[in-house]
């Protein structure tokens, strides 16, 4: 195939999307030679940097950018347009790129996955995990899955899970050990599970809140991690105290195997939101899901920004 100044966009468009040329030569089956060589001319035939090279990197430039958010979507959706026609009538059909945090494995892929595939086993899902905050323009998803408060304004969100609480929690072991806490400060005297962020480096505080009262405990610990399902393990463990999602823990609460620790204290969080940049740019994949996330998960609040 001859190349066009198409071909060669929707080339670069998935280097963009994977950050890398290995990636992107794989799926579009393609040697990564040719594809840098593609992604070249086409810099050449701008005559603007699109993509930021070093031997162990690929980055967006500004140019780059703004080609992959004034374009990506009209080529997926051309893209799309294109799979659609060569299917069934009724058949609805393309490709579902979401991401999520950990966090929102049990509330989504549990009650929705299964039985959205059984509803519409043609749309292709492609589901990134990772506990970082994602730009879903640059990067080609579709829509992502976050809290609230990690969502840019310009945003629409639909809610998907109903608000749920953080709770601290230890074994029956270890606060025989080392005493409950009784008070926010005393875990400042204890072994707690950091969290560190993806996208900053930080280590995060943890929340407590009680009437209109809040804390932000610069908490510390043997382990950091950026992935809360260690702290688990390792709260399981007996090993110090974790701050987790209340219903990662309700198997072990009831075992007895974890007790919740200053409880008056948890903070409570708005729920989940799936977020997308623009209703425009919804493709009929993401719009059944929407639908399907409508009619299993609890009746989601809609608003655009905040």
């Amino acid at each position: 195939m001859a190349l066009t100044p198409l071909n060669a966009l929707h080339q670069f468009l998935a280097v963009a999307r994977h950050r890398s040329f290995a990636a992107a030569a794989a799926e579009l089956g393609v040697s990564a030679s040719a594809l840098s060589h593609t992604v070249r001319q086409l810099e050449e035939r701008l005559g603007v940097p699109l993509l930021s090279r070093t031997t162990r990197s690929v980055a967006v430039t500004a140019a780059g950018r703004r080609l992959v958010e004034q374009a990506g979507p009209g080529v997926a959706q051309a893209l799309g347009a294109l799979k659609e026609a060569s299917s069934q009538p009724g058949t609805l059909t393309g490709a579902l790129r979401l991401t999520l945090p950990s966090t929102a494995l049990p509330f989504v892929l549990t009650p929705l996955l299964a039985s959205f595939r059984e509803r519409h086993p043609q749309v292709e899902l492609d589901l990134v995990v990772e506990n970082r905050k994602a730009d879903i323009v640059a990067e080609g998803f579709d829509a992502g899955i976050r809290l609230e408060e990690y969502l840019e304004r310009d945003m629409v969100a639909v809610r998907i899970a109903p608000p749920f609480r953080f709770v601290v929690v230890g074994t029956p072991e270890y606060l025989e050990r080392h005493g409950t806490p009784v008070k926010p400060k005393d875990l400042l005297q204890h072994d707690c599970f950091t969290y560190r962020s993806s996208n900053t480096g930080a280590l995060l505080p943890w929340d407590l809140e009680k009437g209109s009262r809040t804390w932000r405990l610069p908490v510390r610990g043997a382990v950091t991690t950026n992935d809360e399902r260690v702290w688990l393990g390792l709260a399981e463990a007996g090993l110090g105290l974790a701050y987790v999602l209340e219903s990662q823990v309700e198997r072990q609460l009831k075992a007895g195997t974890l007790r919740r620790v200053l409880e008056e204290y948890a903070a409570s969080v708005p729920g989940l939101f799936l977020y997308f940049p623009s209703r425009a740019q919804v493709s009929p994949a993401l719009r059944a899901f929407l639908e399907h996330a409508r009619q299993v998960l609890t009746p989601p609040a809609r608003r655009k920004g905040r």
